[in-house]
């Protein structure tokens, strides 16, 4: 089962090619609730501590009977990594998370890092955002797009040893991208996929749609 899980940025855009379909589970973090209705996305549940939802927003979904999962204000996790949780715990295979980028950067990094749980680590995971897509690689990803897309990789976390990428303009092999330098920023695609390995390490991969409306 896929599950979308949305956080609360107000400056996040609604995945370009992405977006719930018959038989997802959609997860509002939250405020996220009010991107799924300003997206048109329906929801299934709404879980967090209810301080960025709005008041309207709250009262048309308990209106529709979505069960809100209401969690203390002071607590460990932020309402995103409670969203995941819950993804997990109701069987989710494939986590697609939206409105998670922008706006706070304390936040956004904090939730590029969620990327990293250890429970997500052999479930398939995203974050998308208007024409923009990020995964995290542990080992080998394929990513599917065209030719003229951008896909840029960044060590997270310390350096990335061991890293090939094909399909794109300037490939590598066996490459060392040790934290901090630049070099493997707006690479190019040539192909309609490209494959990423990496034996040490981890890296964040973000592939920029070049025709978001293709």
């Amino acid at each position: 089962m896929r599950a979308f899980i949305v956080a609360n940025s107000q400056h996040s855009l609604p995945p370009v090619h992405l977006r719930p379909q018959a038989g997802d589970l959609v997860l509002a973090a939250d405020g996220g609730a009010n991107l799924c209705l300003a997206w048109g996305w329906p929801v299934d549940a709404v879980v967090g501590d209810m301080d960025s939802i709005t008041a309207a927003a709250r009262r048309q979904l308990e209106g529709q009977g979505v069960p809100f999962m209401v969690a203390p204000t002071a607590k460990d996790e932020t309402d995103l990594d409670l969203a995941l949780r819950l993804a997990l715990s109701r069987g989710a295979t494939e986590l697609v998370i939206a409105g998670a980028l922008g706006g706070r950067i304390d936040h956004t990094l904090g939730n590029l890092a969620l990327l990293a749980l250890p429970s997500l680590a052999s479930t398939p995971t995203c974050i998308a955002d208007g024409d923009q897509t990020i995964w995290l690689v542990h080992d080998r990803l394929t990513i599917a797009g065209q030719p003229g897309d951008t896909l840029s990789l960044l060590p997270f976390g310390g350096d990335a040893r061991g890293v090939s990428v094909s399909g794109v303009h300037w490939p590598l092999h066996e490459a060392e991208l040790p934290l901090g330098p630049s070099l493997s920023i707006s690479n190019r695609m040539i192909a309609s996929q490209a494959e990423i390995a990496v034996r040490s390490g981890l890296l964040l991969a973000v592939h920029i749609t070049a025709d978001p409306w293709r």
